[in-house]
């Protein structure tokens, strides 16, 4: 596959990645970094999927390129998350490596670090992501990265000035300091925030060392280093388990950087060139900022690296993967074929905050993704909404699996509602559509009608479901008015001339023409006619399909009338609306 050739974000930020790895004779290594501390949620998604796509923008060009993806397996656990299997007992585990600390009950996984990596894996896979996965655990065990702890703790005098000033740049003085919206709410955030951005820089009563032991005997980074000799790299530390002990740093293989200091430590071992973060990485004295000083300490430069904004789930509070509940990509592409989830990344700019739908806006979603694969096979696309189409609908190696015949989430929807799943009532259902080119096997509509089936069965609301009456409503029929009366007569049996009998206009286009032109007629106008601004006649269909939905479903709204009839069938309409 080719160059683009497209002008939205992606294009210009692989424009500069490609100039800056040039510009240091370097091949373009794009980075995520993760930490599987608890469920990786979608807003975690957008660490993976920025980097992503501004590397296979780069590969589309020729030109070499890596997407790295460190799995920080070797931070800490924190704080018990409330998530399924996790009780209480895993509080004695604070303070571990997270790949020292046991998985939630019933995982197969070795660890806690495996079993929510695994989760994620998975879907990027799904999302056509390739990358290179490096566990820091791993990367430390190894021993990977001796040479750059001993230059960190020889200049640790020069990282703690740069680290004290900012140690005391709270939100309030942020705000003093005449910082921008942006970077006072950033500050904020990563005040309240938690993981690391928010952890210890190092610093204690004992003097600054930028590397934390994990203790050898209980196992936890309850540690405190009391000194450190350079010429022999001979480190003593205690612990609050009691344990005392001298080793010699360059043979330790039990501790590892600092957070502020290991990230800029990285850039410079796999040579970043893009990394974006999140906000609270990016506010006044966290992270990202410092490491553009300590980056140049260890030769290297920080790398390109826009701030990405949260990504929430319809109407839920900002995610947190400490908290148990919260989507994670598996979760959503149970729902949606990942070219659409694909695409709510793609369409946006990193700064720019999103929701993610669960509820019934997913068919509204849905709706302008079809509607732009409309445009884009038309050739109507407009250039930005085709660069995120092509970006969502493939990557350089080829097009991701699609639904061969994508019929309207919205309209399956209905259809599943109706039949409560059931197979043979749904292919019926669907062969109806379209009269022309009807659907022969349910295999056509997949993997969207899968995702359609598990979101009704999952997501819909109950208020929104549909069950079709038993039995007509008496009652109702015999109360019905002359014009009722009259506009069911037309709609069940025509008008002799522009509307047929209800049973020979059964397919989708058939009998939307049908629904909507019997108040026409009734007005004496045809049932073709394109009438706007007659709010009377507006006013008069809406009475009319509330009389329908009253008479099948007992309801004053459902599912699209055309889609509810095909669902209900020819002769069970009739008997229900009287006829």
């Amino acid at each position: 596959m080719t160059e683009l050739q497209l002008d939205d974000w992606v294009s210009r930020l692989a424009d500069e990645v490609i100039a800056d790895a040039k510009a240091k004779d370097t091949k373009v290594v794009c980075a995520s970094g993760i930490s599987p501390s608890g469920p990786i949620h979608l807003g975690n998604l957008r660490e993976v999927m920025t980097p992503h796509l501004v590397a296979d923008e780069v590969r589309r060009r020729g030109v070499e390129v890596e997407h790295i993806i460190s799995w920080d397996d070797y931070d800490r656990f924190r704080k018990v998350p409330n998530v399924p299997g996790v009780t209480a007992d895993w509080e004695q585990h604070i303070g571990k490596p997270l790949t020292e600390v046991p998985p939630p009950e019933g995982s197969t996984a070795s660890s806690w670090a495996e079993h929510f990596r695994l989760q994620l894996e998975q879907s990027l896979a799904e999302l056509g992501i390739t990358y290179r996965g490096i566990s820091q655990t791993q990367m430390y065990a190894a021993g990977a990265y001796t040479e750059q702890i001993l230059f960190a703790m020889s200049q640790r005098a020069e990282i703690d000035k740069v680290l004290g000033q900012y140690r005391t740049l709270s939100p309030k003085k942020a705000k003093q300091q005449k910082l921008s919206e942006e970077e006072a709410a950033a500050a904020a955030e990563a005040e309240a925030g938690s993981g690391a951005a928010a952890e210890a820089d190092g610093s204690g009563s004992s003097g600054y060392y930028p590397y934390k032991p994990y203790c050898t005997v209980c196992g936890t980074d309850f540690t405190t280093v009391t000194a450190y000799d350079d010429t022999t790299t001979e480190l003593t530390y205690t612990c609050r388990c009691g344990h005392t002990e001298t080793v010699v740093l360059r043979d330790f293989r039990h501790g590892k950087l600092v957070w502020k200091v290991d990230w800029p430590m990285r850039w410079s071992y796999e040579k970043v060139v893009f990394e974006p973060s999140g906000v609270d990485h990016q506010s006044p004295g966290s992270s990202y900022v410092v490491g553009k000083e300590l980056a140049p300490m260890f030769g290297w430069e920080r790398p390109i690296g826009p701030m990405y904004a949260f990504v929430g789930i319809k109407g839920m509070a900002k995610m947190s993967s400490s908290r148990g509940g919260v989507p994670i990509p598996a979760d959503a592409l149970q729902i949606m074929e990942p070219q659409l989830l694909r695409w709510l990344y793609a369409r946006r700019k990193p700064s720019q905050a999103f929701n993610v739908a669960f509820d019934a806006e997913i068919q509204r979603m849905y709706d302008e993704w079809d509607s732009l694969a409309g445009k884009i096979a038309s050739g109507a696309g407009q250039p930005g909404d085709v660069a995120a189409y092509t970006r969502a609908a493939s990557v350089v190696q080829g097009p991701l699996p699609a639904t061969p015949r994508p019929v309207s989430y919205r309209t399956l929807a209905s259809i599943v509602d109706i039949t409560t799943g059931d197979e043979e009532q749904t292919l019926r259902i669907v062969s109806a559509l379209d009269a022309d080119n009807p659907v022969t096997s349910l295999d056509e509509l997949r993997p969207r009608l899968t995702c359609v089936e598990h979101w009704v069965r999952t997501q819909m609301a109950d208020e929104d479901r549909t069950v079709v009456r038993a039995e007509p409503d008496t009652e109702r029929l015999a109360a019905l008015s002359d014009d009722e009366r009259q506009a069911l007569r037309i709609l069940l049996d025509g008008n002799g001339s522009d509307l047929p009998r209800l049973d020979d206009a059964w397919s989708l286009d058939g009998l939307t023409h049908q629904v909507y032109g019997v108040p026409k007629v009734q007005r004496g106008l045809a049932a073709d006619e394109i009438v706007k601004g007659d709010k009377e006649l507006a006013a008069a269909q809406r009475q009319f399909f509330k009389l329908l939905y009253n008479l099948l479903v007992d309801k004053d709204t459902g599912p699209r009338l055309p889609t509810l009839l095909l669902a209900v069938g020819a002769e069970r309409t009739r008997a229900l609306l009287g006829g």
